[in-house]
């Protein structure tokens, strides 16, 4: 089992593959696309914050952001990810822990979710250590994030 370093997650990272692997079929999938947009964030005071999304998504018809048909709102959400929180590390089993302050999914408000974390080089992988529902399926969900430049 790989260990990781809290100190070495700090920072902001860009989400550059989602793929997603059906558990009883082996089919794999990419629910934000081949080419994702999303990023990261560890802050030195314990909190994440992630959101991703798949590219090209359409703009609503409307700049007032309450102000959309149920038809825009249901596309706009089927195609998002937010949540935001605390996180624990437990280093020696290499294991990631993201507590749900907020989340664009209510129903993971008030959860710790367990993540797989390996480091190598500017490239982070995270991943469910359990399967998860997703589009009527357990999956296991393999995300890889580069870490990006201080925008200092």
């Amino acid at each position: 089992m790989s260990t990781v370093d809290r100190n070495a997650l700090i920072g902001a990272w860009k989400l550059v593959s989602f793929v997603e692997r059906d558990t009883n079929t082996g089919v794999e999938s990419h629910p934000m696309g081949t080419t994702p947009e999303g990023i990261i964030l560890y802050t030195p005071d314990g909190y994440m914050s992630a959101q991703f999304c798949p590219p090209g998504r359409n703009d609503l018809a409307s700049n007032d952001p309450f102000d959309a048909s149920e038809h825009e709102y249901k596309e706009a959400g089927k195609t998002y990810f937010a949540y935001s929180g605390p996180f624990y590390v437990d280093e020696a089993r290499g294991l990631l822990e993201h507590e749900m302050f907020v989340s664009f999914f209510p129903n993971w408000r008030g959860q710790r979710q367990v993540r797989t974390c390996r480091i190598e080089g500017d490239m982070l992988y995270l991943a469910p250590d359990v399967p998860v529902n997703f589009n009527g399926s357990m999956k296991l969900a393999n995300l890889a994030w580069k870490r990006v430049n201080p925008n200092l």
